[in-house]
């Protein structure tokens, strides 16, 4: 029987990416208790996605992994391309993007929502990752 407490799935190389990635992350929260808020997970996820498929070579792999924790939940999207994603570790206060443009918000909103996130080096390229705590009640 596979392990509930990790879901893994491959993911288009195309915004249809995005709302897979949503539903994979809704449906894993809400089959464990105690669950970190969903929507801010389905957020972040399709943040991190969205990324993924504008800023990496087109048709090159991207997995979600969903791994519940004991005290929350952490979600990693891995992609092909080894450089480090630009802005995940500037502060949020030296942050400021312009407000006229519909791009620059999505590492700072990893950043002022998750409770910790980065990114690592994988053997194919990167992952990068946040987490969130258990809420106190589920909805």
């Amino acid at each position: 029987m596979p392990d509930a407490s990790a879901w893994r799935l491959a993911l288009p190389h195309t915004a249809a990416a995005v709302p897979m990635a949503r539903a994979l992350v809704r449906t894993a929260l809400t089959e464990t208790e105690p669950s970190a808020d969903r929507d801010t997970a389905e957020l972040l996820t399709a943040e991190l996605v969205a990324n993924a498929v504008e800023h990496t070579t087109a048709g090159a792999p991207i997995e979600l992994v969903v791994e519940m924790l004991a005290d929350g939940c952490q979600v990693e999207v891995h992609d092909g391309d080894p450089r480090p994603p630009r802005d995940l570790v500037t502060r949020p206060y030296e942050a400021h993007p312009d407000p006229w443009q519909e791009h620059g918000r999505g590492l700072l909103l990893l950043r002022a929502l998750s409770s910790a996130c980065g990114h690592r080096p994988t053997e194919h390229g990167k992952a990068v990752w946040f987490t969130l705590p258990a809420c106190a009640t589920s909805v």
